[in-house]
Formats: structure tokens, sequence, C-alpha cells
């Protein structure tokens, strides 16, 4: 999955520059005289009034976004219809600072539109809003219609239907049933005054001052008070994303596990990174839940120490180089073998045909020692320019950090870009014909992604080869809160296809050593109960060793309010046979507003 800060197109985004390509509109408009809001947002999610013209349409200000490329205000009628699908509220896009204050009575006469965030070609839903307003003020200091009051008990349990399959999946079309799915019952709210109330955050505070809830602080719990993504089927229903019409510096840094309490208020909005997203006009108190960063325990004098670790982008200019090394040398107590992905080269993002990465790993094995760590030593292939992916210039790669004092690399020579390093046998035993070496490199399942790097290690006498894998990116998926129901998870077949090319490598070194053991590691970018990793694991060549852990503690990232497992490690039959392996995933980033980068490392440890 690409960082939380690449991801971004804009540090707001929250609803709608109108503009051709996000707006639906109808060729030739009707008129409509004053027409109720709840008319216009209609008992579907595509208002009955799109790209109509609307006239004299009344509410009281509810909140006023000041900032940004959205700017406007919400409005709500204080009379409400009887129909619970209907909002009673509305954004009303203006573009420029608004002149109207929360309280004031207003009508607005303009066009209905349904701004899409991040494009139609996003598949997200739809914000119905009223665009080129013209606006009459008609009194000032009314009440706020109440709000209503989102917890536990009124969000149900199943997050969307299903598609209508005449409609390419899509659920724009479907009447609302608000009783029966989440996704319809905050639809139904769209644009309307809400609260919530002592919620429990999931999501820490990002640098676009945003955190996420949870209304349901029993479901699918983590043991540090997360909501656990556990199945395609547990999208946890109770969170929501929380943005605030305040100042940026009023904004509290949260962590996972730390409670907003009293009451949050505000309009309830539709996001591009988030979905639907609580405004607050009034923001509850952050009351800190005590999280502390984990440390693992220290290998003992027989057991081989491996871990995985994305290091996001880490290149010579960075400032995160001592934080990163406290990391490794006290979270991870010095593992013996390091797994790093995103490793960049010399000049970072800097696109001027550099790929060595010699700076950055000098920087970074400086930093462990004078962290009181050992001096490792490092293997790696550098990449073609351009060819594996990521920031542009960048060139990540995978790299093995490794203690000579407890571990020895073996080194076959002949390893570059783009020779396929294979599996022969030597002596009885399986071993590699290029270490450090790529699995198939110019196989078309690596086109513009990381390649995986194998090297063979050895331990007290034992042969021990680790595969480092970095597979392609989540970017271009459906969101969860897609109008798309199931959501279409487009880059998953490049995944499937990595997966395989691994797995067929595997299979070649145990068909040549049945007892071999092999650790295959890193950023999977794809979940433990996903396909991705089934057809990794194969028929039991290996197997995902985080599924060891209690089912509240299998996660290494945290998105949009979700806790999931991304970073895996991944052991053979020898290993996992043994019963002796242990596995941690190490908690020291993706629940945390300071983190240094979006994933947690894995650690496991085992006798060969």
């Amino acid at each position: 999955m690409p960082s939380k800060s690449s991801a971004r197109l804009a540090a707001l985004t929250v609803a709608a520059v109108c503009s051709a390509a996000s707006t639906v509109v109808v060729a030739s408009p009707a008129h409509a005289d004053a027409v109720r809001i709840h008319d216009i947002q209609g008992s579907t999610r595509t208002s009955p009034y799109a790209g109509q013209q609307v006239t004299d349409v009344a509410g009281i200000v509810t909140g006023v976004r000041t900032y940004g490329s959205s700017r406007g205000f919400w409005i709500q009628d204080p009379s409400a219809d009887a129909d619970p699908a209907t909002s009673e509220g509305i954004f009303v896009f203006t573009g420029s600072t608004p002149k109207v204050a929360v309280g004031d009575s207003v009508t607005v006469s303009g066009t209905v539109s349904e701004y899409v965030p991040g494009g139609t070609s996003s598949g997200n839903q739809a914000l119905t809003e009223i665009t080129r307003p013209t606006i009459t003020v008609v009194s000032s200091g009314n009440p706020v219609p109440a709000a209503t009051v989102i917890d536990a008990r009124s969000v149900p349990n199943a997050y969307a239907p299903a598609g209508d399959p005449a409609a390419n999946g899509s659920i724009n079309g479907l009447p609302l049933q608000p009783e029966k799915y989440a996704l319809d019952y905050y639809e139904s709210l769209e644009g309307m005054n809400v609260q919530v109330a002592d919620t429990r955050v999931v999501g820490a505070t990002d640098p676009y001052t945003e955190l996420w809830v949870t209304v349901k602080p029993r479901e699918n719990a983590s043991r540090h008070g997360g909501a656990v993504y556990g199945s395609y089927t547990s999208q946890n229903t109770g969170r929501l994303q929380i943005q605030s019409l305040g100042k940026a510096a009023d904004f509290p840094d949260a962590n996972v596990g730390d409670m907003l309490t009293g009451t949050t208020t505000g309009p309830l909005d539709y996001t591009q990174f988030g979905g639907y997203t609580l405004v607050a006009r009034e923001l509850g108190t952050l009351e800190q839940g005590g999280l502390e960063r984990e440390t693992t325990r220290k290998q003992r004098h027989g057991e081989l120490a491996v871990a995985t670790y994305n290091v996001e982008n880490l290149d010579p200019a960075d400032a995160t180089f001592d934080a990163h090394a406290a990391a490794i040398v006290r979270n991870l107590q010095s593992p013996d073998i390091v797994s790093l992905e995103e490793i960049q080269d010399n000049n970072g993002s800097k696109n001027d045909g550099t790929v060595a990465a010699d700076q950055t790993m000098s920087k970074l094995i400086d930093a462990i020692v004078a962290a009181g760590g050992p001096r490792y030593d490092w293997r790696s292939v550098d990449p073609l320019d351009g060819e594996d992916g990521g920031q542009p210039g960048g060139n990540i790669r995978n790299v093995f950090l490794f203690n000579p004092q407890r571990v020895s690399f073996t080194d076959r020579p002949g390893g570059d870009a783009t020779t396929a390093t294979g599996v022969t046998k030597v002596r009885g035993k399986a071993a590699l014909t290029v270490s450090p070496g790529r699995i198939d490199p110019t196989d078309a399942a690596w086109e513009d992604s990381r390649k995986p790097l194998v090297g063979e290690f050895v331990f007290r006498g034992r042969t021990v080869f680790v595969i480092a894998n970095h597979f392609a990116s989540k970017g271009g998926d459906q969101s969860l809160h897609a109008q798309y129901q199931p959501p279409t998870r487009t880059s998953e077949s490049q995944r499937h296809l990595q997966a395989t090319v691994v797995n067929a490598f595997v299979k070649q070194i145990l068909d040549t050593q049945k007892n071999a053991d092999v650790v295959t590691l890193g950023d999977i970018n794809d979940f433990e109960f996903s396909d991705t990793v089934k057809i990794l694991e194969g028929d039991g060549e290996l197997w995902s060793a985080i599924k060891s852990l209690p089912r509240s503690e299998r996660y290494s990232y945290v998105y949009q309010g979700n806790s999931q497992t991304l970073d895996q490690i991944l052991i053979s039959p020898s290993i996992r046979r043994g019963c002796d392996f242990e596995y941690d995933s190490v908690h020291i980033n993706a629940e945390f507003h300071d983190q240094i980068s979006d994933h947690d490392p894995q650690v496991l440890r085992f006798r060969p």
C-alpha cells in the first residue's frame, strides 16, 4: 500500500470542487420552486434533482467551512419529513469564504450537483450539494437543529447492500435501507447535524488533521483498542472519520486507544479518503489511553531472529535515521537478520539515474551503532532506474541487514537487476546459484514493482534461505465505502502473479531439500486471509506465521480506522513443524500519531 502521504492528492479532500469530471449534470435542467432539502436528497444516493435548478431552499446553517478547496456551508431543514431514508441536510458549495454564520436561517437557490470526491473513476459515492448558489439570510441567531446521535444501537451491523448487477454493481440507485445497512444509515444522514459521544480512537491523528473513532467499542477490538480488519466481511461498521471546522492547531494529537470524551458534533460529510466524516463544529476532549511502543524480547543464544521492517522511503536526506536505529536496537532487540523495504537510492526522489543505495545504508548502519547496536553488514541488488515502482526517482528496493557476529551470508556472485537466481544441489542440499539474487526479475509479474531479494544465510552451521518481498501496492482499488459493492480490488491480480512466482521458487528449494528452512517475508501489501497469501502459502510450502497470534493482535498497519495485516513472515514446514518458533508484531508505528513509518515491524524467532 502506498504511504498515507503519497496517497493524498490534497491536504483536505472534504467534498467538492465542482468540475465536469466529477459532477453529474442533466443536459436540459428542469426548474422547481421551493423544494425542501429532503426532496433534493431523495431516498437513494443520487438526487432526483441532480442537474436541476432549485430556488429558495430553506434551512438553518449548521456548519461553515472557510478553508481548503471545498469552502461552503451546511444547512438543515428543522422540519423533518417522516421518511428516515431522506436526509434533512445538504452542503452548499461556494468556492470562496461563505458570508453566513451558524444559526442563520437562509434560503438558497442554485444547481443540484452530485460531486464524486476523487472523480468518477475512483468508484466513490457522490455527495449531493447545491452549487453556484444565490444566498439570502432571512434571520440570524436561530437554534441549530438537534444533532442526530450516532451510536452502537443506531448503526446496523451489516455494512452495505450488494450492488445492482444491472448498474455494474453500483448501489447508487438502490433505495436506502438505513435500518439494515451501515452505509445506507450514514447516507441517510448526509449533510445533517450529527453527534457522537465518548468514542474510542481507532485511527491516530494524521498529518491532514483527522482521526478515526468507533461508536462500537466491542466490534473486533484489538488488544490496544483499535478495530481489527479480519475478513472482507468484517468492515467494522462503527468506524467514523473525524475532522474539525476549528483551527488545525487545536486538533488533538491522538493515538489508537485514546478516548474522545464528551460530545463531538457537526455536519456529516463524505470524503475521498475515508468516506463518511463528521466535520466537528464542537470537538470532544482527548483523554489519553497511555499507549506505549512495544519492545520484543531478545533472542536467546540458539535462536535466530529474523525481522521485516518497511522504513517508508528512507533516503540520506531524511531526519528519521536515529529513530529507525533506536527502533531496531531497542524495540526489535537487534535481530540477526532484518529485511528492509523502501530503501531509496543515494539521492532519494531526485530523478537523475542514480540507483546505488550505499550512502543510505551506511548512514543507517552508523546510526544503529550509535544507538548501541551491532555493526550490521548488508546485501542487496540495485534496481534498474525507474523499473521498481514507488516514488519517482527513489528507486526503492529490498535490503538485507545482518549481524555478522551472529550469522554469516553466503555470497555467490553474479546477481544483478535482471539476472535470475536459481536453485541447485550442493552436497545433497539446496543452494542458490546467485546470492544475493532476484527471483525471476524479468517476469511480467514484477512490472513497475519491487523484485524479491533472496539470500543464503548460515546460522550455527544451518543454512536458512530468506526471501525479501515488497509486493505491488493496493493503489487503484475501490474503497470499502465505494458505490460499488463489493468493491473491486484490481491491484490484487498483480499480487496473485507475484505470489505464484515466489511460491514456485520456494517449491524448487523444498523439492531439492525437503527439510530446508525458508523464511519469506516483507510488505506483502495484502491480508493474511487474502487470496494473495493463500497462493503464496500454496499446498503447505509456506504458512503466514502471524496467524499464530490471537486475532486481536494480527495487524501491522492502520488504514481508515481498520487495523490490518500487510507485513508478514511466512515459514516453511521445517520451521512450523518444530513448534518452537515465536512471532511478534511489534507495534511501534501504525497506532501512533508521531510515527516514523506507517508500518509496524514483524519479528520471528526460531531454532534452525
